[in-house]
């Protein structure tokens, strides 16, 4: 079987791939870039119809990574890791184990230039297994003294960002009476939508997983079939599920006023963001949005700031948001342009102090 997507320019200071010797998984750690830092990014499990597609995916998301630290403010650079199942492939208590291990070899080979987390399909307790291999590992279970799970943060930043675009977009950050649309009710989404929810917000939601239809009645959300919550009218479309759906097909068919949300690489081609412009569709980009996780899970394990502190710097991600979109209104290209610059602008000025 071929790949279905073609891979990314090869951009990455170093790539490892590797079969894992217990599992027998395709393995790949993508590091990026470690200009501003030790790269920090999570490990994705995923099922994939090619090891190609694993292995693009580790690419695509690990520069993407690079964006998102540099972006937030981080002195750290971009990787990602990614495990790769074939279609229909599951994963027993012992091989999953196995698989964690191995990933966990595979990070150590990168000498501490890249950091390992909890991501889709990954948890704590997997960070805890990787933990084993090497400690170049965040995010451990807070049972055993480490930060935890960090989606109530990337919620919090999420929630952030739509206030501003909100504000943007209709005069107030006031989520009341607004109609938001959410695909992906997973650890992020669900906790958007619940907090959204309460603040009188008029939600419709979907998600893969149908039993997530219980949790979308408990709080009042109108629930719609997965592959047409594009077709909803409202205020914003919040993509929090896979990367890539925003393709053009979606695009032209969307009738909102903006999209905000956390899913990594929601555009299906960079040319997304043009084309959501083209139609007066505000777009906040995704890895500023999304921010909140590796804000969060990066200064705790380096213990800069209280809790408190860094929930604080978490939030300010709205801000960050305003920043962008005043400087793409001010200078007439999108809120994706702007976002790169500014993360560029980082990496410009870690490359310059390197070089000295």
């Amino acid at each position: 079987m071929s790949h279905t997507l073609p891979l990314p320019d090869f951009t990455h200071e170093r790539v490892e791939v590797t079969t894992g010797r217990r599992s027998g998984l395709f393995i790949a750690v993508a590091l990026h870039s470690s200009v501003l830092g030790s790269a920090l990014g999570g490990a994705r499990l995923w099922t994939y119809p090619h090891w190609s597609d694993a292995l693009g995916d580790a690419l695509r998301l690990s520069a993407a990574m690079t964006l998102k630290n540099a972006a937030a403010g981080l002195d750290a650079g971009g990787g990602k890791s990614v495990i790769g199942l074939a279609p229909g492939e599951t994963l027993d208590a012992e091989r999953r184990r196995d698989a964690f291990l191995d990933l966990g070899d595979a990070v150590e080979l990168m000498g501490g230039l890249y950091r390992t987390a909890e991501d889709v399909g990954s948890t704590t307790d997997d960070m805890l297994t990787v933990s084993e291999r090497t400690q170049h590992v965040v995010g451990l279970p807070s049972a055993v003294g480490g930060s935890g799970e960090p989606a109530g943060p990337t919620s919090l930043g999420v929630y952030a960002s739509l206030q501003a675009v909100l504000e943007r977009v209709t005069g107030s950050a006031d989520a009341a009476g607004r109609h938001i649309t959410i695909s992906g009710l997973g650890q992020v989404g669900g906790r958007l939508a619940a907090r959204l929810a309460e603040q009188g917000a008029q939600l419709t939601v979907t998600d893969i997983n149908p039993a997530r239809r219980a949790f979308a009645d408990e709080i009042g959300a109108t629930w719609v079939e997965p592959g047409t919550e594009h077709l909803v009218a409202g205020d914003v479309f919040v993509p929090a599920g896979i990367g890539g759906v925003l393709t053009d097909e979606i695009i032209d068919a969307l009738d909102v006023k903006a999209v905000c949300g956390p899913a990594n690489n929601p555009l299906a081609d960079r040319s997304g963001a043009d084309r959501l412009a083209q139609r007066g569709v505000l777009y906040a980009p995704d890895f500023v949005v999304n921010a909140g996780g590796v804000i969060y899970l990066d200064l705790e394990a380096k213990r800069i700031g209280s809790s408190e502190e860094i929930m604080h710097r978490v939030a300010g991600i709205g801000d960050t948001v305003r920043r962008i979109l005043d400087d793409a209104d001010a200078r007439g290209v999108t809120p994706l342009l702007a976002a790169e610059e500014l993360a560029a602008s980082r990496l410009r000025a870690g490359a310059a102090v390197g070089a000295r």
